[in-house]
Formats: C-alpha cells, structure tokens, sequence
C-alpha cells in the first residue's frame, strides 16, 4: 500500500511542471483571446505553445505533464462534450457521413500500402502508417504494433511522421474548407473529421474555424474511432493471412476484448444518452460545456507545447515523401467523396 501510494507521489510531481505550465499558456490564451476574438482561444494556445515550447520550455520535466494535458484531458473534454449533444446532433452526419469515412479510411488504408510497397517501406511500417493515418494516429499505430509484430523503431518512426503529417494538414484543412466549402458545417466538418490523425489535431484545426465545427468535426472523427477494431484485425490478417494459427489468436484476441476502443468513446455515448433522455439538465450540461471547454484549451496548449519544429525539420526525405504522399491522398479523396455523400446544409 505505501509502495502504491509513493509511485501515485511520484506520478503526481511527475506531471506537474508540465500541468502547470500548459494550464498558464492556456490561460494566457484566454485573455489574449478577448483582445483578438476573431483568431479565438484555441488557436492562439496552439501558435503560443508552439512558441514557447520551442524557444524555452521544451526541457524533459515538463514531458510528463504536457503528454497528460494532452491526452488525458482531452479525453475528459471529450466525454463531457457528449453531455452538451443530442442523438439528434450526432444524426447530423447521417448514414452518407459514416459511408464517407468508411470510404475514406479504405482508400487511406490502401493508397498508404501501395505508397508505402512503391517507396520500398517494410510491411511492418506500411500497416502502421495505414492504420495510424487511416483511424487515431499513435494510438491506432500502438494497437496495431504487437499484432503484426512490429519493433519499437518501426513503431516510433510511424509514430513521428503521422503525427507530423497531422500537425501540418491540421493548419492546412481550415484553409482548404475556406477555399472549398466557404467553411460550410457539414462538409468543412466532414474534411477535418475525416482526414485529421489525431483528435487533438481535429479538435484544434475544427476549433481554428468555429465552435460548431469542432464539435461536428470531432463526432465524425469518433465514427471513424469506433472501426480501430475492424482495422487492426483487417491489417493483423494481411500481415499472417498465411499463418492459420497467428490469424486465430487474433479473433480470439477480439472476442476477449483484447483489442477495445478507446474508454472516452464509450464515455462519450453514455454522457450523450444521457442528455438525451433528460437525464443531465440543461444547467449542468452548460457547466460540462464549461469545463469541457477549459480542458480542451489546456489540452490544445499542450499539443502546441509539444510540437517540436525541429523533428519537423529533420525527418528523412523517403519518410517525408510517404506523410506527404498520404496527406495529398487524403485531401483529394476527402475531396471527391464530399462532394458526392456530403450535402451542404
């Protein structure tokens, strides 16, 4: 009991500094946010993290702490988002919205390997970067990893550049929605939803347009969450389709649960239920959107605080060719499967 509560100590002084220091930038970005309404809280916590994460406050002590605001918190924010949305607004996207992403995953999946076989990439990081850039970038990397037997420098190379191919669309998509879609809801929804790696990058680029894009872009990004399942045991199949053996480990794997969908997407349904049934009031759902608001804030600060221009810079030319070639799959894919499923309002 006294070991369990020293490593909780330990835990604890661990996150901190990091804590601490992306609850002030977010803070900071706040009060910036008054004087420039327009630019919003969210993004100048992105731009301010970024800033000075990379000129003064990237040191490993605050590590902890940042990758906690990030995803820990926005894990939070997310669960609490459900509890400020109807069935209703979540029907929004529509049968046409989940046969978009379904669509747009398949064509990530495939145009990922077949750029990954033509670049001469292993099979091992091709189904990495297929399911990482196909459904929630690292964590989707992390499930498929020790399914299809990948190493942890496999693993940490595929890690780096889909998150630095997310960190780029996610600055570039708010721009391409504008241009495309006049940053209509649904479809402008659609394309960072649909595209971006991560839900810290979704959150952030939809947030970066307005309020309700960030929310709908963030439900069509859950849809896509819910099929990690499918997708790890699709790929762990391609890779020992002829190992008979490996391929019923993984189903067992599935049917004991082995490989589950993340917690906060089943939070977000139950809280979403709730406020649907009457349950959560309409008072205290204007305080989880408060909350959920604060946290996300917190958590996009962190994000920015962790972005590290210089692994942007140095990443390899072949590796660099594979994100980019992916993201323009992605953008023009998104592109042309829009505008045949996805009406504007």
């Amino acid at each position: 009991m006294k070991k369990l509560n020293n490593n909780f100590i330990k835990n604890i002084k661990d996150i901190l500094p990091g804590l601490i220091v992306s609850v002030l930038v977010a803070y900071l970005s706040m009060i910036i946010a008054k004087f420039i309404p327009k630019l919003g809280a969210a993004s100048i916590a992105i731009f301010l993290g970024m800033f000075v994460g990379n000129l003064f406050l990237n040191q490993d002590i605050f590590q902890k702490g940042y990758k906690f605001s990030e995803t820990d918190l926005l894990s939070y924010s997310i669960v609490l988002l459900g509890a400020t949305l109807s069935i209703s607004t979540i029907s929004e996207i529509g049968f046409s919205g989940v046969i978009f992403i379904v669509l747009q995953m398949t064509v990530t999946i495939i145009g990922a390997l077949y750029i990954g076989k033509k670049l001469g990439f292993s099979d091992n990081f091709r189904y990495m970067m297929a399911s990482g850039n196909a459904v929630c970038g690292s964590s989707a990397i992390a499930a498929t990893s020790p399914v299809i037997g990948a190493d942890d420098k496999e693993k940490g190379i595929s890690i780096t550049i889909v998150n630095v191919t997310g960190i780029v669309l996610m600055f570039l998509l708010p721009i391409i929605s504008q241009f495309l879609y006049n940053n209509e809801l649904t479809q402008t929804s659609a394309m960072i939803g649909g595209i971006l790696q991560s839900v810290g990058q979704v959150v952030a680029s939809g947030a970066m347009v307005s309020e309700h894009v960030k929310d709908l872009s963030t439900i069509f990004k859950i849809v896509r969450i819910i099929f990690l399942v499918v997708v790890v045991f699709v790929l762990g199949h391609l890779k020992h389709k002829s190992n008979k053996e490996i391929v019923k480990d993984e189903v067992e794997n599935i049917e004991k649960g082995k490989i589950k969908v993340p917690w906060y997407v089943i939070g977000f349904f139950i809280t979403c239920a709730l406020f649907s049934l009457n349950i959560i009031s309409n008072d205290v759902s204007i305080i989880c959107k408060e909350i959920s608001n604060k946290f996300e804030i917190i958590a996009l600060a962190a994000i920015g605080l962790r972005v590290n221009v210089k692994d942007l810079i140095k990443q390899g030319k072949s590796v660099s060719l594979y994100g980019l070639f992916i993201g323009l799959l992605q953008i023009i894919s998104a592109i042309i499967l829009i505008s045949i499923l996805i009406k504007s309002a």
